[in-house]
């Protein structure tokens, strides 16, 4: 049987080419954020980039809750991918600290487990659904990065923990939504139906624990090295 041409298909040739830009263009924020860090020139390119953010995911977000669209399972901001937009786009435009740690800690750690592993039915390009998805996790990325190897603001410990709290704090929401509902956002419920790295980590609930805790290790591992010295920035309020 030949694959579906309008199925995405993992590591071919438009994931790859997503890869492939979403690399490229994460590379040229951060050299412009260097160049420009310090001037207006900064505080207006961020700027452009959160109202870009917002724009598109809230059109997006509209268009999944038209009738046409809608699904209980797909259709509410129940991700945590919603709420890393919604951190992203005001890290941006404001450069709290609180706001840019969780841009950092999500759009580093759960954002690309996303994009290395995407559902094995998706909609391939140029599908809305495919681009949808590749913007929704790459401008978190995108921002993580700009904000903090660009525009220089560090993450530090206060700031994961604050990640860490938000994240349980979201995880208790989406879970008891879940349960009312019989949805499974955030595969908090049970895991999802295609293969995916969960898999590796044990039955329900015990891969919630194993999950949490290996996150909690790798964001460890990326806070450590920017709070070696006392020199770091905090920005905002």
């Amino acid at each position: 049987m030949q694959p579906d041409d309008d199925v995405f298909v993992p590591y071919g040739t438009t994931h790859w080419t997503a890869l492939a830009i979403g690399a490229v263009v994460a590379v040229l924020l951060v050299l412009a954020g260097r160049r420009m860090r310090g001037t207006a020139a900064q505080i207006a390119t961020g700027r452009v980039f959160a109202l870009v953010i917002v724009a598109f995911q809230v059109s997006m977000q509209v268009r999944r809750l038209l009738p046409e669209n809608w699904d209980v399972h797909t259709s509410l901001p129940l991700q945590l991918s919603d709420l890393s937009w919604m951190a992203a786009a005001y890290a941006l435009w404001t450069h709290r600290w609180w706001a840019c740690a969780l841009t950092y800690y999500w759009g580093l750690t759960l954002t690309p487990q996303a994009v290395l592993t995407p559902a094995l039915d998706a909609p391939d390009f140029p599908r809305i659904e495919f681009l949808d998805f590749w913007a929704l996790h790459l401008f978190v990325t995108w921002a993580a990065l700009y904000l903090t190897w660009g525009v220089g603001i560090r993450p530090t410990w206060r700031g994961m923990r604050v990640t860490i709290a938000a994240t349980v704090g979201w995880a208790v929401v989406a879970f008891t939504v879940n349960s009312s509902l019989g949805t499974n956002y955030g595969f908090l419920n049970h895991k999802p139906s295609n293969p995916s790295l969960l898999d590796l980590l044990g039955p329900w609930p015990w891969y919630l624990l194993v999950e949490f805790a290996l996150v909690v290790a790798g964001w460890w591992l990326i806070t450590r090295p920017w709070t070696r010295t006392p020199e770091r920035t905090e920005s905002g309020a």
